[in-house]
């Protein structure tokens, strides 16, 4: 066995494979760029190398400063995780050129799945099931036509390079497919510098069920498989095994094909061999195609070692270190049922826009299984993908692990940054899903439903008003005492540009009562938080002028920055409160007076009138009318005030 081995990865992946390396006695070494010197993964491992700027292409995509790092610290193996270099045959190359041990399968096993067409040409000839398509090298455009005409409506265009969904169009008829392969082609090239695609049959209800296989170089097993139909915009969203519906006879004919696919390359190590299946109302041993392999680690291997009780991560070091495949096929048995859900920092509810920021609060449920490379106070930049965790459930049966899953993600606790929480549950909830009716266009088609924002209930403003005000703090028993009745405070919240007083009166030293316009709860202290109206609830967490309850978040609005005067600051107009800018009356260059209007601002469904602080002239405007801001945001910046007007 190694006795240190180097990750060239980071975040969740590499306190994944930390976790298991520690438990068998191998030392680790970190690589970090820039932006992620006090991360997680680094602080786990034995040692930590730094390797470049925040982009991946200055740090986690340099093979030279990896390789160089490995040898720099006498690690005798590296680890690729997934993503960055993972897939990369050149890596490879270099690392046993160096010496050292790929942790992985080798670059011609690599090579040979890199490309789409040519994987599918080697499946075929193994004897593997592919999709009926067009997968040749004459790629003029009425050639591709022809072939799609052959194939028969509808069809898929494929790009033969890369993945993740770019450069995949689906076309249902004739008229469609000449601006479809020209938006193909295009996007194909942007993302891989190849504009090569393929022509492939649509499946009408389809599914993507996939094996993990693992090999020695010679011979190969699988661990049964995972389904990730649940999948937006090509993206895995909720991953499970085993796969609903699935029959002994399927199963083994898969799994089959599987093992056939892995030693037609000689492969070794673990791997993913991605099916699309016929959906329906029930799968058949004989409607299943090859995709594409993925020749590493997955994301969504957890769902599997929980599922079979084994560690692939311990199997790809033991294998890479020259031993034998771990098990034998007839020693492995599925073991209840388990499902994972991709946290992220994303906006569900604006078409899945990435978002960056402070972690503030970071609280995972017990009873989960939880892989993530991000605390408390960590910073979300957009240098790299924004996933946060990774979280499983696992259970007896499929209803219990899907239950134990949609419990976690209800007690989920994320504040400093959007996340897509509320869409998982959601998605977790629905009943298609429960009921196991999964295919990859569901999200899709209920995309609307998936992503509404139910107004916060009394509870959560309720919870937002105590963090607000502070009262959600310990008291004495004296606290609110009055001749006249309780204390109390109000506090002015804004929740997506709705406006609310909430009042929060304090009886004694663990009871509050509030009120928001006609609703009214009462909140009692807990050792676990507090207990509004009979319903146990942890507190909110406040970071900066916001409080986030539950995912919802609420501005908390000064009360004497709201007047048509508001927003001056020095050189800059600021926003005195979160709102929509509805009008602009500015231009870069332009000279201004001391009082001139500048921005109009709507916020707690009023107008505010946003003046130049002096006269000057104007060397920024930072926003456009329509654009929704936040309290303390500059909008208007002013050149020094010695400039002559």
């Amino acid at each position: 066995m190694f006795r240190r081995i180097l990750i060239a990865n980071r975040g969740e992946i590499a306190a994944r494979i930390i976790d298991t390396c520690r438990r068998m006695g191998v030392e680790t070494v970190a690589v970090f760029s820039d932006a992620d010197r006090t991360a997680r993964h680094v602080q786990m491992a034995d040692r930590a190398v730094h390797i470049g700027g925040p982009a991946p292409a200055d740090s986690y995509l340099r093979i030279d400063r990896i390789v160089e790092a490995a040898r720099e610290t006498g690690a005798e193996a590296i680890h690729p995780g997934y993503g960055f270099l993972s897939e990369n045959p050149d890596f490879v190359d270099a690392i046993e050129t160096a010496g050292l041990v790929f942790i992985g399968p080798s670059a011609d096993a690599m090579r040979q799945m890199g490309l789409k067409d040519a994987a599918k040409a080697v499946m075929k000839k193994a004897g593997v099931p592919v999709v009926p398509g067009y997968h040749g090298v004459d790629q003029a455009d009425v050639r591709l036509a022809q072939e799609a005409a052959k194939i028969g409506w509808p069809v898929m265009i494929k790009a033969v390079a890369g993945g993740g969904g770019k450069g995949m169009r689906l076309v249902e008829e004739e008229a469609d497919f000449k601006e479809a392969l020209a938006s193909a082609r295009a996007e194909a090239k942007g993302a891989f510098g190849n504009d090569s695609v393929l022509i492939e049959k649509a499946i009408t209800r389809p599914r993507h069920i996939e094996v993990q296989v693992f090999g020695d170089g010679t011979e190969a097993i699988h661990l049964f498989e995972r389904d990730c139909s649940l999948q937006r915009r090509h993206q895995k969203v909720i991953e499970e095994a085993p796969a609903p519906g699935m029959t002994d006879a399927m199963r083994k004919a898969m799994g089959d094909a599987a093992v056939l696919a892995a030693e037609a390359i000689g492969y070794k190590g673990a791997g993913t061999i991605e099916f699309i299946v016929e959906g329906g109302e029930r799968l058949s041993p004989d409607g299943f195609y090859f995709m594409e392999m993925n020749t590493r680690l997955q994301v969504e291997h957890p769902v599997t070692e929980e599922v079979t009780g084994v560690d692939l991560v311990e199997w790809q070091l033991r294998v890479a270190a020259g031993e034998a495949l771990p098990v034998t096929q007839e020693s492995l048995a599925i073991r209840g049922h388990a499902v994972e859900a991709r946290l992220y920092a994303e906006d569900a509810s604006s078409g899945f826009l990435p978002a960056t920021g402070r972690i503030a609060a970071l609280d995972f449920p017990d009873g989960l299984r939880v892989e993530t490379g991000i605390r408390a106070g960590d910073e979300i930049t957009p240098h790299y993908d924004p996933m946060i965790a990774k979280i499983i459930a696992h259970g007896p049966t499929r209803d219990i692990a899907f239950q134990r899953l949609s419990d976690g993600l209800g007690r989920l606790r994320v504040a400093g940054t959007v996340t897509n929480a509320g869409f998982l549950k959601a998605l977790v909830d629905h009943p298609q899903v429960r009921s196991g009716e999964v295919e990859t266009g569901l999200i899709g088609r209920d995309i609307n439903v998936l992503t509404a924002k139910a107004a916060p209930g009394i509870s959560a403003v309720s919870l937002a008003a105590l963090c607000a005000t502070g009262l959600d703090a310990p008291g004495d028993n004296l606290q609110g005492f009055a001749l006249w009745g309780a204390l109390g405070q109000t506090v002015s919240l804004v929740h997506d540009g709705e406006a609310m007083e909430v009042r929060v009166a304090c009886v004694g030293k663990d009871r509050r009562d509030i009120s928001c316009g006609d609703r009214a709860a009462s909140a009692v202290r807990t050792p676990g938080g507090w207990r509004i109206d009979a319903v146990q609830h942890r507190p909110g967490v406040r970071h900066g002028n916001r409080v986030t309850v539950d995912g919802a978040v609420f501005d908390i609005v000064d009360p004497l920055a709201v007047a048509d005067e508001g927003g001056l600051s020095g050189d800059a107009v600021l926003a005195p409160m979160p709102g929509r800018v509805v009008r602009l009356n500015a231009e870069a260059g332009e000279k201004v007076e001391a009082g001139r209007v500048l921005a109009v601002l709507e916020a707690m469904k009023m107008e505010h009138s946003l003046r130049a602080p002096r006269d000057g002239r104007i060397a920024e405007v930072l926003v456009t009318e329509g654009a929704q801001v936040s309290a303390g945001d500059a909008l208007v910046i002013l050149e020094g005030d010695d400039t002559e007007i």
